[in-house]
């Protein structure tokens, strides 16, 4: 993901724990991700499976085998991720022969892949209380970033984070460019969309992010001023984003499956910019189960010259 040129600067500060203004209840399940399981070191990496209602059953014809749930939770316990982010269905006829192995985030909102993207809208699918029950560590909400229907998402999103507040529960926004105006002014993968969107998360109160990172088109002339005009390589424009999140710790979208050489490229550039972690899923549970279990030894191995002590 190198820019090339001149040298890299230097890496980039994650926000310390202690920074966040963190309640207790927040602050000891967050340090469990992060200190207590997977990686460590203050680094995330998260396996998830919510692609089967986001996307239906397509993304399982690759590797049949990723179809049964159980093939995702084995992958996360013998593998060492920092969690499971899974919707509550899953977890709820999956996740108790895993309990105390795997931390869980349980994903609160969802939608299908059947209506188109223009009026972007994730109705609730669980709530903070289920989170708790099932003894989850983080829940997760998808925020649609410009979509005509935001609105109703920011205020659904109130209520969830209101709850979250109560029961001591870290909120990650899965945030999300979408809707037909996004596709006027630069496209969901501009760096002028995506570092909205980082923005607007931090400004709605998520102690995590999930962004993607910004892939440069001509599309790009199209985003409102300075964006239109901005040439930043692929590192320096992910770390403005980084930066727009600001004390909202960022983990990074793997998205669709890559090859191996590209995927550890995207995490050292990902963690020099001061990302905290890692969500990758097609780009794991796609491969034969000896694959994908190779591949994350050789990420944490990556995550090990990333760590840093609790703060």
């Amino acid at each position: 993901m190198s820019s090339g040129g001149a040298s890299p600067p230097p890496r980039a500060r994650r926000p310390a724990l202690s920074s966040l203004g963190l309640s207790p209840g927040k602050l000891g399940r967050l340090k469990r991700l992060l200190y207590g399981h997977g990686p460590g070191g203050g680094t995330l990496l998260v396996l998830p499976i919510d692609q089967g209602l986001e996307h239906g059953p397509v993304d399982f014809f690759v590797n049949p085998d990723a179809a049964d749930p159980s093939y995702q939770f084995r992958l996360a316990r013998e593998g060492r991720f920092s969690a499971i982010a899974l919707h509550i269905g899953l977890a709820e006829k999956y996740f108790h022969e895993y309990a105390g192995d795997v931390p869980l985030i349980l994903k609160l909102n969802g939608k299908t892949a059947i209506p188109p993207d223009g009026q972007a809208f994730s109705p609730l699918t669980g709530s903070v209380e289920d989170a708790v029950r099932l003894g989850a560590d983080a829940v997760g909400y998808t925020v649609y970033v410009g979509s005509p229907a935001q609105d109703r998402d920011l205020e659904q999103f109130r209520q969830v984070r209101t709850e979250a507040d109560r029961f001591g529960m870290p909120v990650i926004v899965w945030a999300y460019p979408r809707g037909e105006f996004v596709g006027k002014k630069g496209g969901k993968e501009s760096l002028y969309a995506i570092d909205y969107a980082a923005r607007v998360a931090l400004e709605l109160g998520a102690d995590i992010v999930k962004l993607n990172y910004p892939v440069a088109s001509e599309k790009d002339k199209e985003s409102p001023p300075p964006y239109n005009t901005l040439a930043l390589g692929p590192d320096a424009s992910f770390r403005k984003v980084v930066v727009s999140a600001g004390r909202s710790l960022v983990l990074v979208s793997g998205g669709e499956k890559v090859g191996d050489p590209e995927l550890l490229a995207k995490v050292r550039s990902s963690l020099d910019a001061g990302a905290t972690g890692i969500i990758f899923g097609r780009n794991l549970w796609q491969r034969p189960y000896a694959d994908a279990l190779a591949l994350t030894r050789e990420l944490h191995g990556i995550f090990r010259e990333y760590a840093e002590p609790p703060s």
